[in-house]
């Protein structure tokens, strides 16, 4: 496959490998709500937030939305990102400019972008999505990026937004567009909401909660076949009454020839219609009273022959329940009942209000941000892209659109939670976090209007000065057994921890057993405060049957090792982080 070469690529494509662990550090004053009301605002470098965020979250969310720089020129982002080569080096602080200005800007982008995309890629579950904002500067470049990242196979649409903003500019072409690039982390496994864009046609039966249509289909993909409707096939029409099809010599063959059942074959045998009748059709009742052969090309044919031999009750389907029958015409068609569970995902998105309405909501609140995207928007690719219950992560907050419109749909009735991270300090706390606080528990608008709150919370956090290991390699002595307890099951399976760190059994993967041992987590009763594995600790801990992956500071164990299926990994130096 090809591939994109920028400079400094070689640089950065491990550049996450070494971006040091940090621990988040609740800030109190800053937060709303209940601790653990599952949301989460991060402010600091998003390299640095992810990789701290990995051990808790790794596979756990379902969608990611991120708007990163457009790299228009006009945005005033620096490259900062400290990475050992000279090539790049240089770049360190300076504000990127225009085309024509800093003639390598967009590789400084390309330099950003690609270890922070390695790195979300590890938050998705296997049936997650992630969908990222850009205009016409960066997109192909974008393109090229996630093709290589996320492999070109997950791509699933690039979704144009009409912006539907101001056009009354100079330009010969007034461009009212934007993209939005939507890859999953497994095309095969991925799993999207049940959304009807809202400019699907009022007549639309999704509206109506189910799905309809004739399953004759023409063309190679469906190529033409009998089917034998027994006895007792449901009829939409109180009755029946259709002779044989009068079948002109030597269609069938050339249907099976050709292997379709296509417009041109029925003007070339005098306009026949399909499907073809080889026996009577006859019904009463809404059923058919005698069993009928029809041959024509078949769309769900193997979904109608399992419908057939369920006894013509209705199949659990994508959701819905599926059935079939006849029409008065003799045309075999699907009813699929979809209730709640209907899906219209359009590429072209329109009607989802614009950047200055949001800059203007916000403002009531008296804050300011240039460039908001619209909630309507992003609510609904939330729901495109997730569940009511599952996570989603921006590493791009901003003002905090998308915990807004997380917020919003949970006072809706379809609870998610965010992980938001801001890496400009005073965007965060001047911003993103009253605009929260105020949409949580309500504000009165620079009107002096009151504005009633929808009952929601989160957590604020900063990034640890210092890494997780000081300069000498060692774990810092401040840090908990639950906080080393995340990093040693993440570096164990690259997946988040989500257990309760109250024992020396983290919790078992794959079918081994993980252990730590570190902090007196076995209150003092044996050698080193419960950190050294020896004989007498072993014996201490819960047990396992099967194979054990023991994380100390040291091994003192006698012949057991083997014997118990133990493999020891000494901390700090085992930790692959």
């Amino acid at each position: 496959m090809p591939t994109l070469n920028w400079i400094g690529k070689d640089a950065v494509t491990k550049h996450h490998k070494n971006v040091p662990f940090r621990l988040l550090e609740p800030v109190p004053e800053l937060s709303c709500g209940p601790a653990d009301a599952g949301n989460l605002i991060v402010q600091g470098d998003n390299l640095h937030a992810l990789k701290a965020l990995l051990p808790r979250y790794a596979g756990q969310v379902k969608c990611i939305y991120i708007d990163p720089p457009y790299n228009t020129g006009n945005e005033g982002w620096v490259y900062n990102d400290n990475v050992n080569s000279p090539e790049i080096r240089q770049w360190l602080g300076e504000v990127v400019g225009k085309e024509g200005e800093t003639l390598d800007r967009h590789d400084r982008w390309l330099c950003m972008m690609y270890p922070r995309l390695v790195l979300l890629k590890q938050f998705l579950r296997e049936d997650g999505l992630i969908f990222i904002s850009i205009d016409d500067n960066e997109q192909a470049s974008l393109r090229w990026l996630m093709d290589e990242i996320f492999q070109q196979k997950n791509f699933v649409a690039q979704f144009i937004w009409n912006t539907e903003g101001h056009t009354d500019n100079q330009f010969h072409v007034k461009v009212n567009h934007e993209y939005i690039l939507c890859y999953a982390l497994d095309s095969e496994k991925v799993k999207f909401g049940h959304v009807i864009d809202p400019n699907t046609r009022e007549e639309s039966n999704l509206w109506a909660g189910f799905a309809q249509n004739s399953i004759t289909k023409n063309g190679p993909a469906n190529p033409p076949n009998e089917i034998e409707l027994p006895a007792g096939f449901p009829l939409s029409a109180e009755t029946i009454n259709l002779p044989a099809s009068e079948i002109p010599y030597g269609l069938i063959q050339a249907m099976v020839n050709e292997k379709l059942s296509s417009n041109p074959l029925k003007r070339r045998f005098g306009n026949v219609q399909f499907p073809l009748r080889l026996d009577p059709m006859v019904g009463n009742n809404r059923k058919l009273l005698k069993p009928c052969r029809v041959f024509s090309g078949w769309a769900n044919s193997k979904k109608l022959k399992r419908f057939i031999d369920n006894n013509f009750c209705p199949l659990d389907d994508d959701g819905g329940q599926l059935k079939f029958f006849l029409s008065e015409s003799g045309v075999i068609y699907y009813h699929r009942e979809r209730g709640e569970k209907a899906r219209n995902i359009l590429s072209v998105l329109r009607g989802f209000s614009t950047t200055e309405k949001m800059r203007a909501e916000i403002e009531k609140m008296g804050l300011y941000f240039s460039y908001p995207k619209p909630k309507d928007l992003i609510k609904y690719l939330i729901k495109v892209g997730s569940d009511a219950g599952d996570m989603v992560l921006d590493s791009f907050a901003g003002s905090g659109t998308t915990g807004q419109a997380i917020i919003e749909l949970a006072a809706e009735g379809e609870k998610r939670n965010f992980i938001l991270i801001e890496v400009d300090k005073k965007t965060a706390e001047k911003i993103t976090v009253p605009r929260l606080k105020n949409i949580s528990d309500g504000f009165i608008n620079t009107a002096g209007e009151q504005v009633n709150g929808l009952g929601s919370g989160f957590q604020f956090c900063r990034l640890s000065a210092e890494p997780l290991f000081d300069a000498n390699g060692h774990i810092r002595s401040d840090v908990t057994f639950a906080e080393l307890a995340k990093f040693v099951w993440f570096s164990e399976t690259q997946t988040g921890y989500t257990g309760q760190a109250d024992s020396p059994l983290l919790g078992i993967h794959q079918g081994r057993a993980i252990y730590l041992l570190y902090n007196g987590i076995l209150k003092d009763q044996s050698v080193g405060g419960g950190n050294v594995l020896t004989d007498a600790v072993f014996y201490l801990l819960p047990k396992f049957s099967g194979p054990k992956v023991i994380y100390a500071a040291a091994k003192r164990l006698s012949t057991r090792t083997a014997r118990e299926g133990i493999t020891f990994k000494q901390t700090p130096y085992a930790l692959e982080l």
